[in-house]
């Protein structure tokens, strides 16, 4: 549920973002916007394996963990579209909705996945596995726009 939670902001975010290129913004492009998209795509991966990989440990089936760990991730397409919709109203409050989406999706980070990751025997995997993720973003962000 957690995990489905922070999907909303993740996708009110590309939602902002699309529904400012589609509206003509000048400082939003077309490359920007598949940056952001693209970014939490990948993100997303794991957050489907955080969601059926304790599923799979407690005896259920590859194809239900499966689906749980889409269905997980579901709302974020819809929250995408809704904000689109919704955002062509409210232009001029985008960059507010923009900011609490990227600080709901930065609260996740801090509060639940950092300290989650620096636990257990195997912990530098989780740092240099975080760090190769942000130079990653970075790449894309730079080549990308």
């Amino acid at each position: 549920m957690a995990v489905t939670l922070h999907n909303i902001p993740e996708g009110m975010a590309v939602g902002v973002v699309y529904a400012g290129f589609l509206s003509g913004n000048s400082g939003i492009t077309s490359a920007g916007a598949l940056t952001l998209a693209l970014g939490i795509a990948i993100q997303n991966l794991p957050e489907g394996a955080i969601v059926s990989m304790p599923l799979r440990a407690e005896g259920m089936s590859k194809g239900k963990t499966f689906l749980y760990g889409v269905l997980s991730g579901v709302v974020e397409p819809i929250a995408a579209a809704v904000t689109i919709v919704a955002a062509g109203a409210v232009v001029p409050i985008m960059p507010y909705l923009l900011a609490f989406a990227a600080g709901a999706m930065m609260y996740v980070v801090v509060e639940e996945l950092i300290p989650e990751m620096s636990e257990g025997k195997h912990s530098n995997w989780g740092t240099i596995a975080f760090s190769l993720g942000f130079v990653l973003m970075m790449i894309l962000d730079v080549t990308l726009g």
